[in-house]
């Protein structure tokens, strides 16, 4: 079975920027040899992408702090992450939480190939959970998991809800 890699949103403002943590930040080396271990075409990635005019938007009401904003240092994938990253990688820029785009392309490459997927990045309680919860939605029997080590939350106990969350809804978490 083809094993993917989803690296969720490991952008600099989610590592060291208008968002970041020191959890975020210390998750870096761990995803970094997540991605070693990994064929380069068997590697996609997601990046929270807003515009500026973000908060006007619904989410940018209830988190009132400029993000991920198109073009901006804080939307570019942190340096290190993208360093590891093959050359030629496709990316999900995603407006929200969670890419429906992203869960149809993997459910093709299920349906062409049997496919495991494995999710790994920021914010565990937020993106990651969302993001592996439609993969399963759009496909229920492809097996998912999650890296606990090569994630973070907004908070350490967030973070282990929505593991738990996971847990329950079928996606491996390891």
């Amino acid at each position: 079975m083809k094993r993917m890699l989803v690296v969720v949103d490991m952008q600099n403002d989610f590592v060291d920027g208008a968002l970041g943590t020191a959890e975020a930040a210390s998750i870096v080396p761990a995803v970094v040899r997540k991605i070693e271990n990994y064929p380069d075409d068997c590697i996609w990635v997601t990046r929270d992408t807003h515009q500026n005019d973000y908060l006007d938007t619904q989410e940018g009401e209830h988190l009132a702090v400029p993000h991920c904003i198109a073009g901006t240092k804080g939307w570019q994938i942190f340096p290190a992450v993208r360093e590891a990253l093959p050359r030629y990688v496709r990316i999900f820029d995603k407006p929200s939480f969670g890419s429906v785009e992203l869960a149809r392309a993997l459910a093709e490459e299920n349906a062409h190939e049997p496919i495991e997927v494995e999710f790994v990045g920021l914010c565990t309680d937020i993106c990651v959970v969302s993001n592996a919860l439609l993969a399963k939605a759009f496909s229920p029997e492809m097996p998912i998991r999650v890296d606990a080590a090569c994630c973070a939350g907004t908070t350490p106990e967030r973070h282990e809800a929505a593991l738990d969350t996971m847990r329950s809804c079928q996606i491996l978490v390891s």
